[in-house]
């Protein structure tokens, strides 16, 4: 197929992946809020103009133009003024103002019969398990797309099946050329082993993976034994012997081990000089667990680290520096990277379909995270509001003073603003960055 097809294909893919990830988002919101029996009178995919919408009860549902996200909309998510008498408490000053007019606006909507269905009548722990829903929506998303990944697909996993045979035996500081027709041939070429032959008996034992061939080819050297080989369907007896070779111990780290003195440490064992071919191998879902756990560990360093990494982007971005392959990517980016993966030539198209899974997984995973971030507008600020205000009254009941009422995250509007606006410049820079100077995947 046409590479720009298989693009476009792969960016429509991840596309719909990810607007179909935030519709499931708001679901995680809209089920517990209706279930808690809150007003929900909005349940909008996108933000701008709505181009369609219906309505069920009374929660309209609809799509905007701009693509870039969604909400539910609950009656009484701010408590109202407070009244002194019949004065309205109120100030001159603009933030107080921000908050007052917040909460007009959202109690435009409340009915006399909305009693005891607004949000922030709802216990503390109510309004955490609604606001947790749409990341832990997410996370059942990641942890689904994952097992596609690993259950469905597989992991590259080395096979009995010999990919490549090294003809000649070449010290490790060999630097020229060497002449296949005079050199020392490894102990493979010399039994005549060939790439495509698959390995089923070495030294008289079946062999049943790589990992195992591997032990045992290092723990023959300097012997003779037989291997057979499955070669255009035929069993090929052949001899072969592991010559002694001095390797590097690495440890549990991934990094080389070294002596007490501080070299490096080796050992010596058998090499014949083949390399394995690789297939996806399916998982088992207890597989599925520790990766969804660490990708969202990676993706919690980001975060962390998020304003500095933005930065590094934006440097990028108007200098000649590369960009960091494991740094942030707008959606803009996602869909580029999602493109190039789909437009591969040289890749079966299970490892490429399976990479898009990935990517879906690894979106999902990054929303739920950045939505636990406890800033407002986001997911955590609301819990961190609920929290407080738990804490709040609980401080209140052990020193035995007057419930102190429902916490108003409407005094949080101007950080809620000055978050929103960051977030927007991030966005944009991002965008930016993925255009100009995208992350470079494949070389």
């Amino acid at each position: 197929m046409n590479p720009t097809v298989l693009f476009v294909l792969g960016v429509v893919f991840v596309a719909v992946g990810i607007a179909v990830s935030i519709a499931l988002h708001e679901i995680g919101h809209l089920l517990p809020a209706k279930l808690f029996n809150v007003r929900v009178t909005r349940y909008m995919i996108g933000f701008g103009p709505t181009i369609w919408s219906t309505r069920k009860g009374e929660t309209e549902y609809g799509i905007k133009a701009l693509p870039l996200g969604g909400y539910v909309q609950m009656v009484g998510m701010y408590p109202p003024n407070r009244r002194d008498g019949s004065v309205r408490q109120s100030s001159t000053g603009i933030f107080q103002g921000l908050a007052e007019a917040a909460r007009d606006q959202a109690h435009e909507e409340v009915r006399p019969e909305d009693h005891g269905r607004l949000f922030y009548q709802l216990p503390e722990w109510k309004k955490i398990i609604v606001m947790l829903g749409g990341p832990a929506m997410n996370i059942i998303l990641g942890f689904v797309f994952m097992a596609i990944v690993l259950m469905g697909f597989g992991i590259p996993q080395p096979t009995n099946q010999i990919a490549s045979v090294s003809a000649c035996m070449v010290s490790s500081n060999q630097q020229t050329a060497v002449d296949t027709s005079t050199c020392t041939k490894t102990p493979a070429a010399a039994a005549g082993l060939r790439s495509g032959d698959t390995v089923v008996r070495f030294d008289g034992k079946q062999v049943t993976g790589w990992d195992q061939l591997s032990s045992w080819i290092r723990a023959s050297a300097g012997r003779s034994v037989g291997i057979t080989v499955q070669r255009d369907g035929k069993d090929v007896d052949l001899t072969i012997s592991p010559v002694l070779n001095t390797v590097a111990v690495y440890g549990a780290d991934g990094q080389p081990a070294k002596n007490a003195d501080g070299s490096y440490r080796t050992t010596e064992s058998g090499f014949v000089g083949i390399g394995s071919r690789q297939a996806l191998t399916p998982q088992p879902i207890t597989a599925v667990f520790p990766a969804v756990g660490e990708n969202i560990a990676q993706v919690t360093g980001v975060v962390v680290n998020l304003p500095a990494r933005v930065v590094a982007v934006g440097q990028a971005a108007f200098s000649s520096a590369p960009r960091d392959p494991n740094g942030p990517m707008s959606v803009v980016g996602v869909g580029r990277a999602a493109g190039e993966v789909a437009a591969l030539e040289d890749v079966p198209l299970s490892a490429r379909i399976a990479t898009l899974f990935g990517i879906l997984a690894g979106v999902n995973l990054a929303l739920a995270v950045f939505n636990l971030v406890p800033l407002l507008p986001l997911d955590g600020g609301h819990v961190a509001g609920a929290l407080y205000e738990g804490a709040r009254r609980q401080i209140a009941r052990w020193r035995r003073r007057p419930d102190p009422g429902p916490f108003d995250i409407a005094k949080l509007l101007p950080l809620t603003y000055a978050v929103a606006s960051v977030l927007l410049v991030m966005s944009a820079l991002l965008i930016y960055a993925d255009i100009v100077k995208p992350v470079k995947l494949f070389g």
